[in-house]
């Protein structure tokens, strides 16, 4: 969905709002006491309505908040590891231009995290490659090449989501290794440090590809272990053994509602894996909702987001 409409709206609805006002302001000694009440009711409530609105699709969509977690795992066994993570930047949707991205990028090399994790869906819109304009094609690749400055010690890890494969799945996955981000797709690659190696593994988009935890973690040694995927709703498959997983793909439902929660969140389980940090089963998951917007350019109650994650074994080295 077009940004246009909202601006419309916007720019419609703040005169009238204001006529309203006058109206009931001239009127007020002609009313009756009920009557007054009503009408300043009713404007009360159209203008709260218009400004949540202009929140949800001009404010809330632009801001950036970060947000942190602390997880003590009995299957992490090395020295602490800091994470940084963020996903479904959609980049040339509404909100998420290229020069947004490398503003996000300085805000996460300002974190100091040891590795940085890209959770996919780096592409705006649902139109494959061949009909996006240049214009459009440029600024999802330069969005792309702005991951290049980041400057995390231990490098930069990705997956794919459903975005990226309906735009180009190869094309993006080599934008991605020329700006120098490792990129897994049913796959791992592993990580030496001095305070003991691990192992990141990734898995293939839910919705495009064919998940696959054995392929992913085949022929990884024995050590510490991530799991990234873009979509959430695998986390009941996966084995025992890696630390944490983390994923992406349901923007925190993108809208949540005081007493009513989220409308609307694409999972197949709900509300179960949404967002945030799950447990199940002695297994960990963390869900970022993301930076961009998907369907219709708002948000509310659900700002764009960087995850920071400290992660550590029950007995830090």
């Amino acid at each position: 969905m077009p940004l246009w409409p909202a601006i419309l709206g916007a720019l419609i609805g703040l005169p009238l709002i204001v006529l309203a006002c006058v109206w009931y302001a001239r009127r007020w000694t002609t009313f009756t006491p009920r009557k007054r009440w009503l009408y300043g009711a009713a404007i009360a409530l159209i203008e709260t309505a218009y400004w949540l609105n202009v929140y949800a699709w001009f404010i809330e969509p632009n801001r950036l908040v970060v947000r942190e977690y602390e997880i003590v795992s009995a299957d992490w066994h090395g020295a602490p590891l800091t994470i940084a993570a963020i996903a479904d930047t959609h980049v040339g949707g509404p909100h998420v231009s290229a020069e947004r991205i490398e503003k996000i990028v300085r805000r996460i090399n300002r974190l100091n995290p040891d590795l940085v994790v890209l959770l996919g869906d780096y592409v705006g819109g649902h139109a494959p490659l061949a009909e996006h304009d240049g214009a459009s094609q440029f600024e999802i690749a330069n969005g792309i090449a702005a991951f290049a400055a980041l400057n995390a010690p231990l490098g930069a890890v990705a997956v794919l989501g459903n975005h990226d494969s309906w735009y180009d799945r190869t094309a993006i996955t080599l934008a991605l290794q020329e700006a120098g981000v490792a990129t897994l797709w049913n796959r791992n690659v592993e990580i030496s440090r001095p305070g003991g190696g691990f192992v990141v593994a990734g898995l293939a988009d839910l919705d495009t590809g064919e998940p696959d935890f054995a392929a992913a973690l085949d022929g990884a040694p024995p050590e510490d272990t991530l799991m990234l995927s873009h979509n959430p709703d695998v986390f009941p498959l996966m084995p025992r053994g890696p630390a944490l997983m983390l994923a992406a793909h349901t923007h925190c439902g993108q809208v949540s509602l005081l007493f009513l929660g989220r409308p609307i969140t694409p999972s197949r389980f709900g509300q179960r894996f949404a967002c945030g940090r799950v447990e199940e089963n002695g297994r960990v998951m963390v869900v970022t909702g993301g930076v961009g917007t998907s369907v219709a350019p708002l948000r509310f109650l659900n700002p764009p987001e960087i995850v920071l994650i400290r992660l550590r074994a029950v007995r830090s080295h």
